[in-house]
């Protein structure tokens, strides 16, 4: 039995290679593979020695010959195929064990060339992987070293592996493969300027009881990009497996917290947030979002942008919670809060990231693709339109409802008191609708003056301005940019309330 061993992932081979060496095999190797095997002490027959041909073109060539192909590829069962390897001196290769040069790695790298790129696309490789993965009734291929010992153990058992291994590992290697081509294609597409196509690579993160009802069958898959704020690789540190409906959730919490640099905290129920607040620490800010809606909050999701600490965390447990989200949870902290063996603690990434981040929605027969939001232009004084002025807390209050009124469900207005919300209107046929909701509800908890108003659309009337006046509010932020605009400043100049136009919207559809 042959096998030939040719990676770029050096982990365990050379224990691996000693071990088939033990059992009788004969290795053939490449390169640098057959350098550190034979430093080891494994005796390897080279390459060259195999085809009758040397390396050319800095390793360019070396694997491509039907002494190698002819090896892989031949049926054990086919009399015209064992004739054609007699008549040529071909002999089996039983085994190939490869993985590819790391072009992943490498177009990561910021200073990546495209002559960079290219030297790390491997030719050899995957065309030895796909020859041995189609003949995998007589071939065991081998692509990860997470597969080595299971190998083994079956080669010591049965003599070989056993054709059920072989079509998994087959099936694993087209995989790696398809994977390798994706990303190639991907990058050069992207270099030619080319967009008629889109490759997408997720791996299956978890499966899950169910999807948003029972009846629905659902599984969780992650990017391998998945960079911060990011649950695909997230660390749960207690509690349940996520569902499906708190993956979403959480998620939309997650894209929340990704807009405060200050100690922040947001309560999210059902995607949209009931409650956010700055503070001055963690239990400032917890304690500010909980105050904004006692009710709402109930099973829902806290995400917060600090270590969760003891106090934090006592102030916490006696609230019924999914989910609580941290960059990190001190020891106590999780003392606590691990009493509750059902609440999900999720120590989540949250180191600051300027990078594109694509967002992805399914339509029926379709995929949408847009940049995630990330955006979020600064509240400035020089934005307002109206003779009223805006104070400085004005401004850091208008900025804080601003942050948050783009992360609710449009027609989306947030009422905002002291640095936290105090009412959050989302989701209705029309932006009346939604400020009365949050109008009323921070009437209910007593915030009546001195309250501001962010909007994530325009005015196409003045009816809110008017309503708003009627409940306490004294500055209003907006994208601006309806054809109308004149007449919501005219009303806002009339109830002494000063008006800021942003000139961009943040609509979340």
């Amino acid at each position: 039995m042959r096998a030939l061993v040719s990676v770029s992932d050096k982990t365990g081979v050379v224990e691996f290679a000693q071990q088939l060496r033990s059992l009788g095999w004969e290795i053939i190797a490449t390169g640098g593979t057959m350098k550190l095997l034979r430093d080891s002490g494994v005796e390897v027959i080279n390459i060259s020695d195999v085809t009758g041909f040397p390396e050319i073109c800095d390793g360019r060539v070396k694997t491509l010959h039907p002494k190698v192909h002819g090896g892989l590829l031949a049926r054990r069962d086919d009399e015209s195929h064992l004739a054609a390897l007699k008549e040529n001196n071909i002999e089996f290769i039983d085994m190939v064990c490869v993985n590819l040069y790391p072009f992943r790695q490498t177009i990561a790298k910021p200073d990546v060339t495209m002559e960079d790129a290219i030297e790390n696309i491997d030719i050899g490789g995957p065309s030895m992987l796909r020859s041995a993965a189609k003949n995998y009734k007589d071939v065991t291929v081998v692509c990860n070293p997470a597969n080595y010992a299971k190998i083994i153990e079956e080669i010591k058992a049965n003599g070989n592996t056993t054709v059920e291994t072989r079509l998994q590992l087959s099936a694993e290697a087209y995989t790696h493969t398809a994977e390798y081509d994706s990303m190639i294609a991907t990058y050069m597409r992207k270099a030619a300027g080319l967009n008629e196509k889109l490759f997408l690579e997720f791996d299956l993160v978890q499966g899950l009881r169910y999807g948003e009802n029972p009846h629905q069958q659902a599984k969780f898959y992650g990017s391998a990009e998945a960079g911060s704020y990011s649950l695909a690789n997230a660390k749960q540190l207690n509690g349940k497996e996520l569902s499906y409906n708190n993956i979403q959730d959480a998620n939309a919490a997650l894209c929340i917290v990704r807009e405060f640099d200050e100690p922040f905290c947001v309560g999210l129920k059902h995607m949209n947030p009931c409650g956010a607040a700055i503070g001055t620490d963690v239990v400032d800010a917890w304690t500010k979002a909980y105050e904004a809606d006692k009710v709402s909050i109930f099973g829902g999701i806290v995400a917060v942008n600090r270590e969760v600490t003891k106090e934090a965390a006592e102030l916490m447990k006696p609230i019924f919670l999914e989910i609580i989200m941290a960059p990190s949870f001190s020891e106590e902290a999780l003392e606590v809060l691990s009493t509750k063996k059902n609440l999900r603690l999720l120590q989540v990434d949250m180191t600051k990231d300027e990078s594109v981040v694509n967002q992805y929605v399914s339509v029926n027969g379709g995929l949408l693709v847009q940049d995630l939001d990330k955006t979020t232009a600064e509240v400035t004084a020089e934005m307002c339109v109206t003779e009223a002025k805006p104070t400085a807390e004005q401004v850091t209050d208008l900025n804080f409802g601003w942050r948050i009124v783009k992360h609710v469900k449009s027609n989306a207005i947030v009422v905002v008191k002291d640095g936290h919300t105090v009412g959050v209107g989302a989701g209705q046929m029309n932006r009346v609708g939604s400020a009365e909701i949050a109008l009323k509800q921070a009437q209910a908890a007593g915030f009546t003056e001195g309250l501001v108003l962010a909007s994530d659309g325009f005015f196409p009337f003045d009816d809110t301005v008017t309503l708003a006046s009627q409940y306490g509010v004294t500055a209003i932020v907006q994208p601006g940019g309806s054809v109308r605009d004149e007449d919501s400043v005219k009303k806002a100049n009339e109830c002494g309330i000063t008006m800021l136009c942003t000139g961009m919207r943040h609509f979340k559809h």
